[in-house]
């Protein structure tokens, strides 16, 4: 799995003008899916998203993480991430999971930040978005599980 996080002060994602989920302070996360992730690739991702500390305590340090700022996830599907750009001028996605089995790690994945007591808003899989978001920071960063 690969993961762009974004700190946000608030994201949403809209569908056909809709909004589908919207949060306030936390993460806005762009999840790819790729052909060789399984379900320790959705679990240590959600561990490792949801302890990571790129929050600021009162220090002003980047110390606490987004259970422990009491933070919202934004989790947008995104299978573009596993874009493969070194040929030609149009990106190859083979490396992308197949819809029916990214959209199965995806729901695991959001189900595991969930069952952290965290509260998750997500897109719409497969849909076209429109994801707008005030970032904070900025802090961008991005975790991919095999090479974690």
């Amino acid at each position: 799995m690969k993961v762009v996080l974004q700190r946000v002060k608030q994201a949403k994602v809209e569908v056909g003008g809709e909004v589908v989920g919207e949060i306030g302070h936390g993460l806005l996360l762009l999840v790819g899916v790729g052909q060789e992730d399984g379900e320790q690739d959705a679990v240590w991702m959600a561990d490792k998203l949801a302890g990571l500390r790129i929050f600021e305590d009162d220090a002003g340090k980047m110390n606490l993480s987004v259970e422990q700022s009491q933070g919202s996830i934004l989790s947008v599907s995104q299978f573009t991430l596993f874009g493969d750009c070194r040929k030609g001028k149009r990106p190859n996605f083979m490396g992308a999971a197949r819809p029916e089995v990214a959209e199965d790690l995806y729901d695991k994945f959001n189900e595991l930040l969930r069952a952290r007591g965290m509260k998750v808003e997500t897109g719409k899989f497969g849909a076209m978005m429109d994801v707008s978001l005030v970032g904070d920071g900025p802090v961008t960063l991005i975790v991919d599980s095999k090479n974690g």
